[in-house]
């Protein structure tokens, strides 16, 4: 009898709801100087495999992972970076109106290539983002290369707290961006 009841126990319990997450852009309130409408396009973003999923990746030690099966990206990084970096921008630089692949823009946009080589989450509430970066001036003009690499804490071990550590990371990376469109708009 009680082979049966401890077998009702175990399959009568449900799994653990996932829970859903997505990047959001900062309210930025220091913004460069206003520029006439200029374009900026994002091109793809590349990141590793190792995040490239729809699960959050936590990193315990150098070189242990935890997948979370019930924390999840409500949609893919390679579509969330570029969003929140064009929103940044958009804040940022007054007046640019900013695009993400696979939106087309004609030659008159600045290009920028976004190359994420580190998204991490650690147990211990550090997000680390390493970023290769670069823009091109309209018309296949001069090109401006950039790595920015930023850390933080979250405020709580909570996944909605590293979430916000991440978009404060993006912030960041848009600003070294915006700042390199900038000079490339003003030399």
């Amino acid at each position: 009898m009680s082979i049966i009841v401890t077998g009702c126990l175990v399959a009568c319990t449900a799994p653990p709801a996932s829970k859903f997450y997505t990047l959001s852009p900062v309210r930025i309130t220091r913004t460069s100087p206003a520029v006439e409408r200029v374009a900026i396009a994002f091109d793809p973003v590349t990141l590793p495999e190792l995040v490239d999923r729809p699960q959050m990746v936590v990193r315990l030690e150098p070189n242990r992972v935890s997948i979370d099966e019930f924390a999840r990206w409500a949609e893919p990084l390679k579509n969330q970076i570029p969003r929140v970096l064009a929103a940044d921008l958009e804040q940022i630089i007054p007046g640019a109106i900013v695009s993400t692949y696979p939106q087309h823009a004609d030659d008159t946009a600045y290009r920028v290539s976004v190359d994420v080589q580190t998204f991490d989450l650690s147990a211990d509430g550090t997000v680390k983002l390493a970023v290769l970066w670069s823009v091109r001036a309209p018309k296949l003009g001069d090109r401006v290369s950039g790595r920015s690499v930023v850390s933080g804490n979250a405020r709580g071990r909570r996944y909605d707290a590293f979430v916000s550590a991440h978009d404060r990371a993006l912030e960041c990376v848009a600003w070294d961006i915006a700042s390199a469109t900038y000079s490339m708009m003003h030399p």
